[in-house]
């Protein structure tokens, strides 16, 4: 695999990790069936995906980036889906984590 394919499956990691975390916030502590099994399948697609992107890249990378577009992404969820609103140290927080993931990614690699 080259490096746009681990990209490609670190974009999927996100999408699915993210996907988890919003059902398991519907899924009321895993209280109700159908988003708690929606939040394993996806949490299981995320691992694999992530898997897969550590055959390239390397595991500090690859999770420093997972982590970070993911709690921007998980982020936007709550905004859109759930009505939070962020205060503006969250938003300043989140703004350091677009930097730093950035950051990794462009002067972090060998």
């Amino acid at each position: 695999m080259n490096i746009w394919g681990a990209y490609l499956f670190l974009f999927a990691a996100v999408v699915f990790g993210t996907a988890s975390n919003s059902f398991a916030n519907i899924a009321s502590g895993y209280t109700k069936l159908i988003p708690s099994i929606i939040s394993i399948i996806a949490i299981v697609l995320c691992m694999f995906s992530l898997s897969n992107v550590m055959k390239v890249l390397s595991v500090g990378i690859t999770y420093a980036s997972f982590a970070g577009v993911c709690i921007i992404a998980t982020s936007l969820v709550g905004v859109v889906k759930f009505n939070q609103t962020p205060n503006i140290f969250t938003l300043i927080g989140l703004i350091l984590i677009i930097i730093g993931v950035l950051v990794v990614n462009l002067f972090g690699q060998n």
